[in-house]
C-alpha cells in the first residue's frame, strides 16, 4: 500500500485549518502551530492518521463490506462521487436523509418504488398511462434518484462511513454513532473529534485536500478489493481441482479371487512376529 508523501500533501494545502479563534480545544493535539491567526495542522500526524484510517478501509473492502461515503459541501461533492464510483461504494453528495441508517428500512422502500418505476418502463405498464400520471411518476422517480440513486445498490447497512466536515454531516455522524458504525472522517481544527473512530486532521475545505486524501484511501480500496478477487480465484481453482480428482475405485480382475476386506484389515494391525 503506497504511503502518504509529506511534500504532496502540504502542496495540496491539507495542513491550512480554521481561524486560531474558531478552534475547538479538543483538535490541540493536531496543531502544530499558529500563523497569522490561522492554525497550522500537524501533517506529520495526519500522515499517520492517514495511513491508519487506508488500512482499516482496506480491511474492510478485502472482506467485502461496503463503505458509504458522505460529502454534501459544494467542494467536496464531484470528487467524492467520482471517487466512490470508480470503486463501487455507495456516496451521498445532495441531502443526507434524516434517519438514513436509523430507519434505513424506510430508505429501501422509497429505492424499491424506484426500481418499481423502471420495471414499469420496461414491460409497458408505463405507457398505458394518462400523461399527466407519467409526468408525475417522472418527477417523483428524478427526486428519488437524485436523494437516493447513488445508494440503491447498498441493500444493508454499511460497514464503516467516510465524511468530509463532521460539522455539516452532524446528523450522519450522530447515527452512525447510534449503531456503533465506525466513522472516518477529515476533521479541521474547529471540529470536535470526539465522536470520530478514525480522525483524518487536514482542511476539509480545499478540494485539493479533499482529492489527495480521498485517492490515497482509495487506492488503500482498490489493492483490498484486488486481495478479495486473487482470494476467490485461489479458492475456485483449488476447488476445481478437487472436484477433477479421479476418485479410487476398487475394481476386481477377471478370473481374481474376491478380496476378504476384513481379514486384510485384521493382518495388518496385528503385531509383526519374530521368527
Amino acid at each position: 500500500m503506497p504511503r502518504t508523501n509529506f511534500q504532496e500533501l502540504l502542496d495540496a494545502g491539507a495542513h491550512f485549518g480554521h481561524l486560531a479563534r474558531k478552534w475547538n480545544p479538543k483538535m490541540a493535539p493536531y496543531i502544530f502551530d499558529q500563523k497569522n491567526g490561522i492554525h497550522i495542522i500537524d501533517l506529520h500526524k495526519s500522515i499517520v492518521k492517514i495511513d491508519e484510517a487506508a488500512e482499516a478501509m482496506k480491511e474492510l473492502a478485502r472482506s467485502g463490506r461496503k463503505i458509504l461515503f458522505v460529502a454534501t459541501k459544494k467542494q467536496a461533492k464531484e470528487v467524492v462521487a467520482e471517487k466512490a464510483t470508480s470503486i463501487n461504494m455507495p456516496f451521498v453528495t445532495e441531502r443526507w436523509p434524516g434517519g438514513m441508517l436509523t430507519n434505513f428500512p424506510t430508505i429501501r422502500k422509497a429505492v424499491k418504488k424506484m426500481n418499481t418505476i423502471d420495471k414499469m418502463k420496461e414491460d409497458g405498464t408505463y405507457e398505458k398511462l394518462a400523461k399527466r400520471e407519467r409526468l408525475q411518476i417522472d418527477r417523483q422517480r428524478a427526486k428519488l434518484e437524485k436523494n437516493l440513486g447513488s445508494i440503491k445498490d447498498m441493500s444493508r447497512l454499511p460497514s464503516a462511513l467516510f465524511v468530509v466536515d463532521v460539522q455539516k454531516e452532524a446528523n450522519a455522524v450522530k447515527e452512525a454513532n447510534r449503531l456503533n458504525i465506525p466513522v472516518i472522517a477529515m476533521v479541521d481544527t474547529c471540529c470536535d473529534p470526539t465522536p470520530i473512530d478514525y480522525v483524518i486532521p487536514a482542511n476539509d475545505d480545499a478540494t485539493k485536500s479533499i482529492e489527495y486524501i480521498l485517492t490515497a484511501l482509495c487506492a488503500a480500496i482498490e489493492e483490498g478489493l484486488s486481495e478479495r478477487k486473487l482470494e476467490k480465484e485461489k479458492e475456485a481453482s483449488e476447488e476445481a481441482v478437487v472436484e477433477k480428482a479421479p476418485a479410487k475405485k476398487l475394481r476386481a480382475r477377471k478370473g481374481a479371487k474376491p478380496v476378504d476386506v476384513e481379514a486384510e484389515a485384521a493382518a495388518e494391525e496385528a503385531p509383526a512376529t519374530q521368527e
